[in-house]
Parts: structure tokens; C-alpha cells; sequence
């Protein structure tokens, strides 16, 4: 007991120290030297130990029920919990001391049973959801939408079902009522190669057959309502970074609306009526026929068009390649491209639009040009802003919408010219037909965050301060702000604010806005300020080494200035929210978004000082410990760790990642949920399998139903779960083999009418359980 209690007071000492020196809490030093006092009544046997072991407990529960920012369990359990389990064991200890009465016996061994309850009762806590929100509105309803209709086919065809992108499912054969019967009704293993790439994919859903692709873009047909390949297509794709396969595009002549009667009759090929577009990672864009699986012959050379032509230095593909889906827009398809950020002159960031037909290049949207369009057979600009995430298309007006990155490098801008500070992190809007630009909308001014518009547009009427119904676009962003915008013309449907921000210390050479639009008009999820108090760990140990590293960075809130000595960067450049997007429930008019709150501990290394690291290019946290080369400006390279404890757990307050409901008529939040248990992960990378809901990070992105039913996968533990929207409350998971990051697919066979739930199941990020599943899951037959 004495050596538990010396080593506890020891650390907490030495930590109280150096965080009092850093202007922190007094707490930790004054806990340390009780505890090294209570260390010495114990080496005497003294009677006094009870007493002073109660009295150092008592003072913590004060300052903790004070320095807490909140009084919830995970506020409380690093604050209290150690010093409890040391109160209980000091109290029994104690108990047996020479010359203790039987009174002061009994007491000593109550109040070590009566703190063990608490203990255990703590414990038992753990395993039920806390830091929830509710919040009820009264819904405005839309039954209408429960049907499939040209909004909502009755065929996913689109990364978000619809063209639109709400990813909602008309379908109500799913209740709450029965959800939990559902059942395996097949499994498909898809072939890939488990040591590479993540698997991202929600495939497509045409009548009765999903369209599926691997990371490296291996393409299947599948019945979907038993399973079983039809066809299966390998075009033997392989590139060094971001492998991943989002989905694949559709295009059917016959119900082309944007092609002239002629034109249609122009085309008498019976093959490829129906075609599946998928663009590679290895920079490749190519057509297959939707019901055999065989190229596209007239479309490109052999089926395929190389997308790295007058790209600049693609080191093939390494350096530039798509990450998401074929975007069909009638007769087009538009594509952009990721590009590694790490120097100026890294390959252009221009969104290209292509025959679906015959995979001719309709136009290309360079932004380095004066008019914003590239001429026939000139290189296009370098290192300009790109789309790596999904655009959307609007067939009513002929518009698609891009949401941009920026042109490298990421984190600093000292050289930035007009184009990039005009086109980066924003909305952009052209003509679906030609290309040119018709309006642009920035959601972050001269980004050094990497703060990229990450997820696809999503386009839903929605009602503005004066109660009309506008045509709008909401956008989700890394930093937890939701914009919505006039999709006609790109002005702010909700109230947007221009608010001044921290611009200095900041690095050399650097030009920081002094102001960035914040969306006052919707919720935020998950970018409150981060303080000292809000620094949270398993135990006080490492609470105190977050609480360090926090006073040890500069911090000045979002939009802290990047500089040399290390800062914290929260809401992260992983979100917040990220590319899975949301769904819309369009007849209750309810918004569901999933976010990530990991904070980041990041600094700018200087050339002379990059020479010391290990030079690393991999994702994140991939380089963790290393650097990211940024040959920018006097700058080598940024050093990005995860704010987190030694034992791998982050520093902020849980929860980790959240599902939250925003009623789109009030624009008010409805519930928030945390999601994800650290079942299948926990400290130090060991695996706790404890289904203890803390709200862990989520990818992906959820779909809800007409039935009031949303499904979602994209939390670290291996689980698909079902949540009622209209309270969040969890009314089904099941177990997957592997974790998945993949959108649920929702549909129903038109030949059986039944309904069904699938899932992409090839591993969480960064974990090292991965796998090839597709799972369809269903009701049991009526007997």
C-alpha cells in the first residue's frame, strides 16, 4: 500500500510541477505531496491514516465537482476514480493497524465497502451511453416522401442514392417494431487484397443487381437478392497512396433526358446501353457493359482513358489520382482528383468532364486559366485547388457543385497566388454542360489547416429567416460548421457570420485572414473550445500529461495560427465532419451528420530542422512521430501527432464521435448520441472487448429510412447498428466480422420485394482486422 501510494504521489508531483509552471492547475502538486504524506502514516501504521486518507478524498471531490467543465460521468471518472480505489484500499489497510478499536475498525471497513460499491457501481455506468443531448421539436412531416418518385427512385444510383445526395431509402418494410429480427440473407467476399487500401464502397443498387468495387477498383455485379456474382471485371489497378474505391457511376442511354432524340437514335450498339463508370487509382477512367462485365469498345483506347496527360508530375498516379466517384450528369461524367499536398508543382487540380459515350473530354474547369477553362492540348495550371471528394449534380438547373481542397501545399500560404486564395476550401458551381464558372462560395479564407471541403454537397429545399422554401445546398466541413446555400446562386440561406480570428504569432512569411465565415445559423457539432479542464484521461496520470502537453501548445481556439513551436489544431484536419456525408430524412425533415472529435498537436519544421526527422508521405495517423513534407516557403515539412495520453487515448473530453439530428424547418439540434464502443480497440492499441459506449471516431456516413430507422457502420468497434430517429436511441446492431467505414445501402428487390440492408465490410481505418465482406441483411421469410 505505501508503494502505491509513494509512486502515486511521486507522479503526481512531478507532473504538478511542470504543469504549475506552464500556469496550470494547482491540484496535481498539492494531491502529489498528500499523497506522499498519506505514504508516511502508512509506514507508521499510523491512526491517523483513515482520517487523512478521507480528508484527501474529500478535497478532491471538491476541486474535481469545481474544475470539471460539466458534472457527467466521463467528466468525473479520471477525477475520482483513482482517488477512490486508493481511499478504499488505504481504508481496509488501515483497518487492521494496531490499537484500532473495534469501533474505528468497523468504519474503516464500511466505508472501504460502502467506496467500493460506488467503485463498482461506476463500473457497471460505463456500459450505458452518457453525454447525450435532447432536445424534441415538433417535426414538420412530408409523407409524400415515403414513396419512391423521380426524387427518390426506387434504384440507388448515386454515392448518396439520389441525385440529390440525401441518401434516404423510401422504404418502410424495416419498422423499429421489427428491426430486430433482421438476419445474414447472404454474403459476397469481393477479392480484394487485404493488405492495401480501405474499403469505402457503397456499391449501386439497379433493379435487381448492386454494382461493387474494391479499393483497387475490382468491379461486380451481384444478385442482389442471393449473393452470387454475375459478372466480376479486374483492371488490375495499383498505385502507392489513398487506395480506395468510393462507388461507381451509371449511365442508361434510354433514359438519358439530356440527349436529343437524334442523338439516342444515333447510338444502335445493343451493347453497353446500361454502363458502369469507375475511375482508378492508378488515374484510369473506364466503361464496362452493366449486364456482362466487358468493356465499353468506342469508349477511350480499348476501353479505358488515361486521366495523367498534361496533369504535370504524376510519378504515375503516386502523386494524383481520383478517390471518388464518376459523378454521371446526363451524357457527362465529371471527375476530380486527388493531389498529394506537399510542394508547389504538384499535379493540377482540375476537374474534367467526359463523354460517357465514347470517353471524349467534354471540358475541363482548370482555375489557373482566364476564363477558367483549359484550351485542347494544353497542360493544365499545377497545384491549383482540387475536388478529392463528390460533386453533385442539379438536372433542373444544369449545375454541379464542387467542393474544393486547396492548391498545395496545405500549411502555409505565404506564396499563395488569386486563384488559389479565390478557389480553396469553398463551393463552386458550374455549368454542367460547358464547364464555366457560375457562382463560387469560400467556407475557409486562406486555409492552412487543411480544412477541405470533404463531403458531397447535399441538395434539400429548405426554409430561410423569412419562412420560403429555397432551393438550397447544405455543406458539411471539417471544422463542425453546416452551410446552406441558395444552390442557385451561392448565397447563405442561414445566417453566416465574418468573424475576426487569431493572426498571430504566425509563421514566417505568412499572411493569415484576419476574419473566417462561421455559420451561426445552424448547430455546430463538436467544436467546443477546448480548455485545460476539458483534458480528460482514464486515470489522473495521464489527465495530467494532457493537461501538460495542452499548456504546453499554443492554443488560441479554431483557427489557431499555424507556427514553429507546437500548436493544437481542433476541430482536426480529420474532422469534425468528413467525406462520409449525411442523410436527410425527408419526411420528417431531419438531418443526420456523424463527426470525429480527435484533436491534433502539430508544429512547422523548418528546412534545416526537417533534415532531423523521418521523412514520411503516409496518411494520417500513419506518421505519427515523423514528419509530412511541406516544402513551402522557409518550411520542410509539419510535424502532426495525435493530442493524446501514452496510453493512446485522446486528450479531449469523450465523446470521441457522435450522431446528431438537426431539424432542417427550427435548425435546431434534436438529439446527439455518442457512437461506437471501445470493443474492439482501447489503450495502448489493446482491444478492451468491453461494449462500453464512449462515442468513439466515425467515418462513412449513415442512411435513414422511411420508417424512422437509421443505419450506420462507420464507428471503430464492428458493428452495424440501427438508431430511431427521431431520438437517436440504439435499437439495433449486429456483429460484423471486421469494422467497416462504408455508407449502408438500403433497397428493395424488385423481383422478391423485399428489403435489404448491405454493408461494406473491409476493416476500420488504420486497423489491423480487415476483410473482403459485402453483407445483405434482411427479414426472415413468413412462414
Amino acid at each position: 500500500m505505501a508503494l502505491v501510494l509513494l509512486l502515486s504521489g511521486l507522479a503526481l508531483l512531478t507532473g504538478g510541477i511542470r504543469l504549475l509552471s506552464l500556469g496550470g492547475s494547482w491540484y496535481y502538486l498539492l494531491a502529489g505531496l498528500a499523497y506522499l504524506v498519506l505514504t508516511v502514516l502508512v509506514l507508521r501504521r499510523s491512526r491517523l491514516t483513515a482520517a487523512a486518507s478521507l480528508l484527501v478524498f474529500a478535497a478532491t471531490l471538491v476541486w474535481a465537482l469545481f474544475d470539471a467543465p460539466k458534472l457527467g460521468y466521463w467528466e468525473l471518472l479520471p477525477r475520482l476514480v483513482v482517488p477512490a480505489l486508493l481511499l478504499m484500499l488505504t481504508l481496509w489497510s488501515s483497518a487492521g493497524y494496531p490499537g484500532t478499536g473495534n469501533a474505528a475498525r468497523r468504519w474503516r471497513n464500511g466505508g472501504a465497502l460502502v467506496t467500493f460499491a460506488a467503485l463498482l457501481a461506476t463500473l457497471v455506468a460505463g456500459f450505458f451511453p452518457h453525454g447525450g443531448l435532447s432536445n424534441p421539436v415538433a417535426l414538420s412531416g412530408n409523407p409524400a416522401a415515403a414513396k419512391p418518385s423521380d426524387g427518390n427512385p426506387d434504384n440507388w444510383e448515386f454515392f448518396g442514392r439520389n441525385a440529390a445526395g440525401t441518401r434516404f431509402a423510401p422504404y418502410a418494410q424495416i419498422t423499429r417494431d421489427n428491426v430486430d429480427q433482421l438476419q445474414v440473407a447472404w454474403t459476397y467476399h469481393t477479392g480484394r487484397r487485404t493488405s492495401v487500401g480501405v474499403d469505402e464502397n457503397t456499391p449501386l443498387q439497379i433493379g435487381a443487381t448492386l454494382y461493387s468495387c474494391t479499393p483497387e477498383n475490382k468491379v461486380a455485379a451481384i444478385d442482389g437478392d442471393t449473393g452470387k456474382a454475375i459478372w466480376s471485371f479486374d483492371p488490375k489497378a495499383r498505385t502507392a497512396e489513398h487506395v480506395t474505391c468510393r462507388g461507381v457511376g451509371y449511365y442508361d442511354i434510354d433514359k438519358d433526358r439530356s440527349l436529343e432524340a437524334a442523338a439516342k437514335a444515333a447510338y444502335t450498339d445493343t451493347v453497353c446501353r446500361q454502363r458502369i463508370l469507375v475511375s482508378t487509382v492508378d488515374a484510369r477512367l473506364f466503361a464496362l457493359d452493366a449486364q456482362t462485365g466487358s468493356l465499353c469498345p468506342g469508349f477511350g483506347s480499348d476501353g479505358y482513358v488515361d486521366l495523367k496527360p498534361q496533369m504535370g508530375p504524376t510519378e504515375d498516379s503516386k502523386r494524383y489520382h481520383p478517390t471518388s466517384i464518376p459523378v454521371v450528369m446526363g451524357h457527362l461524367a465529371v471527375i476530380g482528383g486527388w493531389v498529394r499536398d506537399i510542394m508547389d508543382g504538384e499535379p493540377s487540380g482540375v476537374v474534367r468532364a467526359f463523354d460517357v459515350r465514347d470517353g471524349t473530354l467534354a471540358w475541363a474547369w482548370d482555375v489557373g486559366k482566364p476564363d477558367d477553362l483549359a484550351q485542347p492540348g494544353q497542360d493544365f495550371e499545377l497545384a491549383t485547388p482540387n475536388v478529392w471528394t463528390i460533386p453533385t449534380y442539379d438536372h433542373e438547373l444544369n449545375l454541379v457543385y464542387l467542393p474544393t481542397g486547396n492548391g498545395p501545399p496545405d500549411y502555409w500560404g505565404g506564396e499563395r497566388n488569386a486563384v488559389k486564395e479565390k478557389f480553396g476550401s469553398s463551393v463552386v458551381a458550374l455549368d454542367a454542360s460547358t464547364g464555366k464558372l457560375r457562382w463560387s462560395q469560400q467556407l475557409v479564407h486562406h486555409d492552412v489547416w487543411d480544412y477541405d471541403v470533404p463531403s458531397q454537397p447535399v441538395l434539400y429545399d429548405v426554409t430561410n429567416a423569412q419562412g420560403q422554401k429555397v432551393p438550397a445546398l447544405i455543406q458539411t466541413t471539417k471544422t463542425g460548421h453546416i452551410f446552406v446555400m441558395d444552390r442557385r446562386t451561392g448565397a447563405f440561406v442561414t445566417e453566416v457570420e465574418e468573424t475576426p480570428v487569431p493572426t498571430s504569432p504566425q509563421a514566417q512569411g505568412e499572411r493569415l485572414s484576419p476574419t473566417q465565415p462561421l455559420s451561426v445559423g445552424m448547430p455546430v457539432i463538436g467544436a467546443e473550445p477546448l480548455t485545460e479542464s476539458s483534458m480528460w484521461g482514464v486515470s489522473p496520470f495521464d489527465q495530467l500529461y494532457c493537461r501538460i502537453k495542452f499548456k504546453d501548445s499554443h492554443y488560441q481556439g479554431m483557427f489557431t495560427p499555424p507556427t514553429e513551436q507546437p500548436y493544437i489544431e481542433w476541430p482536426s484536419l480529420l474532422g469534425g465532419m468528413n467525406w462520409g456525408g449525411i442523410s436527410i430524412d425527408e419526411t420528417r425533415n431531419l438531418m443526420f451528420v456523424n463527426d470525429m472529435r480527435m484533436a491534433l498537436r502539430m508544429s512547422l519544421v523548418t528546412r534545416e530542422e526537417a533534415k532531423k526527422y523521418k521523412i514520411s508521405t503516409d496518411e494520417v495517423p500513419g506518421f505519427m512521430g515523423t514528419i509530412r513534407p511541406q516544402l513551402a516557403g522557409p518550411y520542410g515539412g509539419v510535424k502532426i501527432d495525435i493530442l493524446q495520453s501514452p496510453l493512446g487515448v485522446p486528450c479531449p473530453t469523450p465523446p470521441f464521435g457522435t450522431m446528431s439530428a438537426i431539424d432542417l424547418t427550427s435548425k435546431q439540434l434534436v438529439w446527439q448520441v455518442p457512437l461506437g464502443t471501445v470493443q474492439d480497440t482501447g489503450p495502448l492499441g489493446i482491444k478492451t472487448h468491453l461494449p462500453m459506449p464512449i462515442g468513439m471516431p466515425t467515418l462513412g456516413g449513415p442512411t435513414s429510412t422511411a420508417s424512422g430507422l437509421v443505419f450506420f457502420a462507420g464507428s471503430q468497434d464492428y458493428y452495424l447498428r440501427a438508431l430511431d430517429a427521431d431520438t437517436g436511441k440504439e435499437v439495433w446492431k449486429v456483429r460484423l466480422p471486421v469494422g467497416a467505414v462504408a455508407a449502408p445501402l438500403v433497397y428493395v428487390s424488385p423481383k422478391t420485394g423485399k428489403q435489404y440492408v448491405v454493408i461494406s465490410a473491409g476493416g476500420a481505418s488504420h486497423s489491423p482486422d480487415v476483410g473482403d465482406y459485402l453483407i445483405a441483411y434482411a427479414l426472415p421469410e413468413r412462414k
